[in-house]
């Protein structure tokens, strides 16, 4: 895993604004001790690479974007797949952690709880989600229907389901669609959203743009021994 200074100069670099740049941090620190990662619905984002995770796996529903990610080599294996049928692809216990970055959102509810339980399942260690927090509203773009958005996932449903929330990207006003920040200039704003984020909304995750759900299992066997 790429170390945290790394990691910021990185992104520094990318031109990530003050909370994109939190947002990871955050990632690498639920991530830190997990290898073999499968990221669900990956498209064709660097974030594994960013990180540094040593042997990433992605699995991508749109066509053009997996071919793109292939190009790009974002990961060191790659399969264009169907995301609501993981056990189909994966087995049981085979990734040290599961993450899906923006996905869940994409599915109608009841696929969405179907996404949670096969992660569940074929991580041996973590499973990560990264969402708004509650329903926002989005369009399809780039002629991929699979970018609207179809449900809304709210911090205290994925507490009660034993994930550990945290909220980022500063408060819910500040960002839109792609959590995009709405207003310019983007410094100004960007560094607004980091110190809502770091002083408001990361322990309220119900008022934050985005939230960071972590199960940890290996700590849930631990609790109920």
């Amino acid at each position: 895993m790429r170390t945290r200074f790394g990691l910021i100069f990185l992104l520094l670099k990318q031109g990530f604004d003050p909370s994109a740049i939190a947002t990871r941090l955050a990632l690498r620190r639920a991530l830190e001790d997990c290898d073999n990662i499968l990221d669900v619905g990956c498209g064709c984002s660097m974030n594994m690479r960013w990180l540094g995770v040593k042997h990433p796996v992605g699995i991508e529903g749109y066509q053009p974007s997996c071919e793109k990610a292939r190009q790009q080599n974002t990961h060191d294996e790659l399969l264009n797949g169907d995301v609501r049928t993981l056990d189909q692809y994966f087995q049981p216990g085979q990734f040290d952690a599961c993450i899906a970055l923006d996905v869940i959102e994409h599915l109608p509810k009841e696929d969405g709880i179907k996404l949670i339980e096969q992660m569940e399942r074929i991580s041996r260690h973590k499973v990560v989600f990264l969402t708004p927090s509650g329903f926002l509203p989005q369009h399809s773009f780039d002629n991929n229907n699979l970018q609207e958005h179809l449900s809304g996932w709210d911090a205290s449903e994925m507490e009660q389901r034993g994930y550990k929330v945290i909220g980022l990207l500063g408060s819910k006003g500040l960002r839109g669609e792609q959590h995009v920040l709405k207003h310019s200039p983007k410094i100004f704003w960007g560094l607004v959203s980091l110190l809502s984020d770091i002083f408001w909304t990361r322990k309220r995750p119900a008022k934050a743009a985005a939230i960071l759900c972590i199960k940890t299992k290996t700590a849930v066997v631990a609790n109920l021994q």
